[in-house]
């Protein structure tokens, strides 16, 4: 098992008012924009293109820096249960063509829709859902309903 170097990106993509999230295939699960650690990526900067292009096929030609801090929140690696991170707005090119690995589909979502996916995630927090039933129908992954309320996006 891979060991975590406690530093992750997130990439939030806009069409339309619409924000481009996928819905994890692996743990943790959950919607969520483009994420992922930065390990051998060399920066936070790199890292969110190498992700955005991995798991979403998308070209970031600009990025920007929106946001970054720590958060707790577990990944599925060794000693995972926070993470430094930094959240990048995106300007991207090229056709969405969602990673079979990493995700089980992709979409753009409208504020209401990300309102609705933030409720299924508070219930899921409270225990009143299976980690199952999350999994076969989740919210915002947990971290994501956090940095997407930080940045009055929801």
């Amino acid at each position: 098992m891979a060991v975590c170097d406690h530093k992750s990106v997130g990439v939030l993509v806009w069409k339309d008012g619409k924000l481009l999230l996928i819905e994890r295939r692996k743990p943790p699960y959950g919607f969520a924009p483009p994420a992922g650690h930065v390990d051998d990526h060399g920066s936070f900067e790199n890292a969110a293109k190498d992700e955005l292009k991995e798991e979403v096929g998308l070209d970031a030609v600009k990025l920007e820096l929106l946001a970054e801090g720590r958060k707790n929140n577990r990944c599925r690696r060794e000693g995972g249960d926070w993470h430094y991170w930094r959240i990048f707005n995106a300007k991207a090119q090229g056709e969405v063509k969602a990673s079979e690995e990493e995700t089980k589909k992709f979409g753009w979502y409208s504020e209401e829709q990300l309102k609705d996916l933030a409720g299924k995630t508070e219930i899921f927090l409270k225990g009143e859902v299976s980690d199952s039933e999350w999994e076969s129908s989740p919210g915002l992954e947990p971290v994501w309903k956090d940095w997407l309320s930080e940045l009055k996006i929801i």
